[in-house]
């Protein structure tokens, strides 16, 4: 299961503040006034070796001041069903809320690891004030402070003992998730390729509820497809509906070797999509855009040279990417779309010879060597390709931690000109020789 790790608790207990910390940067907006998370968060944490990602879940509905609390407990009931590990936060200033007991009592049911965390717990006294959250029954029970940071080592290395192992196992079959925002026609694509309905298909965003796997065995091709939209379908609270699409879209790039990333051609790429591409790229997830609903823009002016070179822009560095133009009510290049990604799948884990690849990069490096550390040259000696799922390369060097960032882009945009690494991150590192 994939290491997903929710942070749930009632507004203003300073959730956004421990997942600023965990991930490593300023990323969540942080107020004093309840509510601020609007944007559904989710970001990588590394520690002891194990990779995780974290959700900040928020507790709020923008559309009503009255619905907080139901809202939270809906957050809470969807954070069971996809995390592998739940952080429970309450604070010390306030003492146990009703609220605080309500979501308490919802996680003691859950079977999954609930971690307590008594936050804002930054001297003596609130460190004694502390204790009376034993009372709400949770054996792993920590005091901590989000903006110094003291105690979430302690946090940390608990949800650790919890997480698997970053290893991927090689699978017999490619697996393909269609991730998306809603109704962007996920489902539908999964449909006409199959050639049978196999999931529901409306025009109300939030129909596919759980993500589905459906083994593709045609034209001599073989691989398991899921259609991930997986969004709740509730009347009430569209906030929860986009919360859910994104746990579900989370989840399953963590189990995909392959993600198709689907937009609509009239909305374009916006910041959920930004964000699940930027997801499926630090976990160095194959990655094809397809843009569906071509045909309604084709008697438009927009060429799909120029909306490809726009799309590109929004997503760079990264923009070495299959960009297939599609139609699924006119079943127009859906294959076309399967195609690149299976295409991506065999780029995604192929392997270089160490004399090839040592004979290309160290041709690049000697052309353009990279910039003098306090007048020292840096000097790389050798390259290899890492035993990874995914590509990954280590250079070693005599001053591995002072080679810059913009040559690091450099050498992966050799690697990309000179083998085929189109729609599949690359992973470098930079060792003493």
């Amino acid at each position: 299961m994939a290491n997903i790790v929710a942070i749930v608790g009632r507004p203003n207990v300073g959730k956004s503040t421990l997942y600023n910390r965990l991930i490593g940067e300023k990323k969540a907006i942080v107020d004093d006034i309840s509510g601020v998370t609007r944007d559904r968060l989710y970001g990588i944490c590394e520690w002891n070796g194990k990779t995780m990602t974290v959700i900040d879940t928020g507790g709020f509905v923008a559309s009503s001041k009255d619905v907080f609390e139901s809202a939270i407990r809906e957050q809470v009931h969807m954070a069971i069903d996809e995390a592998k590990v739940i952080i429970f936060m309450v604070d010390v200033t306030t003492g146990i809320t009703d609220l605080d007991g309500e979501i308490a009592e919802i996680l003691r049911k859950t079977k999954k690891p609930v971690l307590l965390a008594v936050n804002k717990v930054d001297n003596y006294q609130r460190s004694m004030e502390a204790n009376e959250f034993w009372s709400l029954g949770f054996e792993q029970t920590f005091f901590l402070s989000s903006i110094t940071g003291s105690g979430s080592g302690e946090l940390l290395d608990t949800l650790t003992e919890y997480l698997s192992d970053e290893k991927e196992e090689p699978s017999e079959m490619p697996s393909i998730a269609v991730v998306g925002q809603p109704n962007v026609g996920k489902s539908s694509f999964v449909n006409a390729l199959l050639g049978e309905e196999r999931n529901i298909v409306t025009d109300i965003a939030g129909t596919t509820r759980d993500s589905i796997d459906s083994v593709y065995t045609k034209f001599g091709k073989q691989f398991i497809l899921v259609d991930t939209a997986g969004i709740r379908k509730k009347a009430s609270v569209k906030e929860n509906l986009e919360f859910y699409a994104v746990l579900r879209a989370i989840h399953a790039v963590e189990e995909a070797d392959v993600c198709i990333i689907m937009l609509d051609a009239k909305l374009g790429i916006e910041a959920q999509d930004l964000s699940i591409l930027h997801l499926a790229q630090k976990r160095r997830k194959g990655i094809v855009l397809v843009i569906n609903k071509w045909d309604l823009m084709e008697k438009e002016t927009n060429t799909a040279r120029d909306y490809e070179l726009k799309l590109k822009k929004r997503i760079e560095p990264f923009d070495d990417v299959p960009v297939i133009f599609i139609s699924v009510l006119e079943k127009q290049r859906i294959y076309q779309a399967m195609e690149a990604a299976l295409e991506v799948y065999e780029n995604r884990k192929q392997k270089i010879k160490t004399h090839e690849l040592n004979d290309v990069m160290m041709k690049a490096i000697e052309e353009h060597p990279p910039s003098a550390y306090r007048g020292a040259f840096i000097k790389i000696k050798f390259v290899n390709q890492l035993p990874m799922p995914y590509p990954a390369f280590v250079f070693f060097c005599n001053y591995p931690l002072h080679v810059k960032a913009n040559y690091k882009q450099y050498l992966e945009n050799q690697l990309r000109k000179n083998f085929k690494f189109t729609g599949v991150p690359i992973a470098l590192f930079f060792r003493q020789k």
